[in-house]
Formats: C-alpha cells, structure tokens, sequence
C-alpha cells in the first residue's frame, strides 16, 4: 500500500505507526509540521510543512494538497481530531482515515465553543474513525452525535522490548513508581502521598520492610518541580527518585526496577504505559476512569481502585508491598494478557485490515 500520514512525526505513536508500516513493506510518506527534523525514519519520506501551529493548521492546507496531488497515495491516514484533524479535512482527500488520540475529545471540545464546533465537524468529515479503546470512541460520541462505526486499533506493545528482565531489580528494595508525564491527569501527587503513607505504616508496624521501600518516579511534563516540592515536604527525598524523561528505548529499563507500578489518574484514554508494565511483568494499580479499566482485570493483573480515593490506592500498594507471591502471580498474568490481547504485531495487523477496508470502499 502507498500510505500517505499528516501528523506530529514529534509523538511517540506517530513514529512507531510509521515506522511498522514500513517495516511491512509499505511505502510510507509523513507530512508534519516543520521544526522537528531531528526525528527522520528509516523507510519513511517526510515532508515539512512550512508554518507552524496553531494558524498552521489552516494555512498550510494549499501545501498539503500540493504534495498529496503530486504523491497520490492510496489513503491518508490522520493523527488528532483537532490540528491535523483540521488540516486533513481541508486537504479534500479521500479516502482519508482519522485516528483520535484521547485529549482531542476529553479535554479539546471543552477549551472552547469554537474548538468543539471544529472538532465535530472534523469528526464528521472523515470516511473512517479510529480509536485506540472503547472509552476514547464513546467519548468521541458524546462530543459527536451521528457518528457512525469507530474502528477499534489498539497501540499495542513489543512484547519483545518490553519484557521481564530480573537483572534490574535490587532484591534488597521494594520499589513503587510510574513512567508517566507530570500533569494533574495523571495523579503523580496522589502516588506520593500513597506511599508516604504506606511507608510510614510500614516503619510503624513492620520496619523491616518499610525501610526496603523506594518511589521512583520518571517523566517529562511541566508540573515536575511542584511533585519534588511534594517529595520534600512529605520527609521521602531521601528513599525516593523523581527523574525527566527518557528515551523510549530505555523505558523497558526503568520498569523493570520497579516491584509495583502505579497509575491513579484522574483523566486517561487508554492506558498504554500500563500494558507496557504489565508486559514486564509487573503489578499495576489503576484508577477507574477512561481507557484504564480495558487494559487491566482487576485482581488478576493489577488493581482497580475509585479515582481520587487516597486510602483505596494506599491499600492496593499495601497489598502488594506485602505479598510478593501476589506479585509474581499479577505480573505473570499481564504479561499473558499483553501477549494475547495487545502485542504490537496484532495491532500492526488490525490497522493493515483497516487501510484495505478504507481503501475498497473508497471515499466520500
């Protein structure tokens, strides 16, 4: 297939979608905003669009229909019901797929009147309707009315990257943690205060093991300063690590030290940093809200706790402090589920069997 991808070659997904593509065989084209040609992709051409969000995101559409004049690929596939959402929809192609990413129908729609109106007719525009789980769809409806099918296609995980790896983990400390942004979303701060809390229970009540106990923390995300000011002042800087991003490739690394890991967001849309611990082979505790609840059986891989709700998540992190065979059998069993359900080649698979669909039935 000669596929065509506007969208932010900056994130993540957009290169590991790419990239997979690609790797099939696939002769792959990214359009993305210019500024960030430092992500260039084996096996992917890449074409820089010359102004740069957010007015980029209308006036570059007289450019995106050049170059995809002059390439005619099979399909567009398009990254974000707002920004690229926009500058698909102008681009008048078909047919031409839209993939929504979470915040794009969680937090966009209610910045303002003018961006929900822009991001439901967006949605509307499009010949087909992607979403990484079924709560980032039922949301998209709720923005929405009318939509027709959304098309289920998990960011799955390499199972082959992201696996158990004993080597990491010093034996001689039980460590709670995240990879995740620093933003109020994620509820890093309620993750300190629980084990805070679950380590002074420790010292009290069974001191041999709350002084085993670690919290290491790592992310990007603005909010970092305000999570080490928490640290501080909770007395934990001494046992605990909040450390900036890493690369992606080294995330694998940091999960593998980890004895719990630990998710109480407030907002997510699917949870991939989660199957990404699990498929380590590590426990997961996760708040009930958005994707989260589809990406782990509650006590069986992990638990599932009550959003905003300190003494539940303390509890579940108890649990696991002192259970390691529990440990050991949940780790077990995500890393099943991951396998089964969510392995990076099945999801490459599912999406491949979406672009021939688009492309039988052509566009609008």
């Amino acid at each position: 297939m000669k596929i065509a991808y506007l969208a932010n070659v900056g994130s993540v997904h957009t290169q590991r979608w790419a990239s997979a593509m690609a790797h099939r065989g696939h002769e792959v084209h990214l359009i993305t905003r210019r500024g960030i040609s430092q992500f260039m992709l084996p096996g992917v051409r890449m074409y820089f669009l010359p102004f740069l969000p957010p007015w980029g995101y209308w006036i570059n559409a007289p450019w995106v229909r050049r170059i995809l004049h002059r390439l005619r690929p099979q399909l567009l596939h398009v990254h974000y019901a707002a920004g690229y959402g926009v500058l698909g929809r102008l681009s008048g192609f078909h047919p031409r797929i839209l993939s929504i990413w979470g915040s794009d129908v969680f937090v966009a729609p209610y910045q303002s009147g003018f961006q929900r109106r822009v991001i439901q007719k967006n949605l509307r525009s499009y010949d087909m309707l992607c979403a990484t789980g079924n709560a980032i769809a039922r949301q998209a409806r709720s923005v929405c009315d009318g939509l027709g099918d959304i098309r289920i296609t998990p960011f799955g995980v390499d199972t082959e990257k992201f696996r158990p790896n004993p080597t990491k983990k010093d034996a001689s400390k039980i460590t709670i943690g995240t990879v995740k942004k620093y933003h109020p979303f994620y509820g890093i701060d309620l993750l300190v205060r629980a084990f805070a809390r679950v380590r002074q229970r420790f010292l009290e009540s069974e001191p041999e093991i709350g002084r085993r106990l670690r919290l290491l923390l790592v992310g990007s995300g603005d909010h970092k300063a305000e999570i080490e000011a928490l640290v501080k002042s909770l007395g934990i800087s001494d046992v605990s690590e909040v450390l900036g991003p890493v690369p992606h490739h080294e995330v694998p690394d940091y999960l593998n030290r980890l004895d719990v890991y630990a998710c109480p967001s407030r907002s997510e849309s699917f949870g991939v940093a989660v199957l990404e611990a699990s498929a380590c082979g590590v426990p997961v505790v996760v708040t009930n809200v958005g994707g989260l609840p589809e990406v782990v059986e509650d006590g069986k891989t992990g638990f599932i706790v009550p959003p905003e709700n300190l003494d539940a998540l303390a509890e579940a992190i108890e649990t696991l402090v002192r259970r390691p065979d529990l440990r050991a059998q949940m780790g077990q069993a995500g890393r099943e589920m991951v396998a089964e359900r969510y392995s990076w080649d099945e999801s490459v698979r599912i999406m491949e069997n979406v672009y021939a669909e688009a492309i039988a039935l052509g566009g609008k």
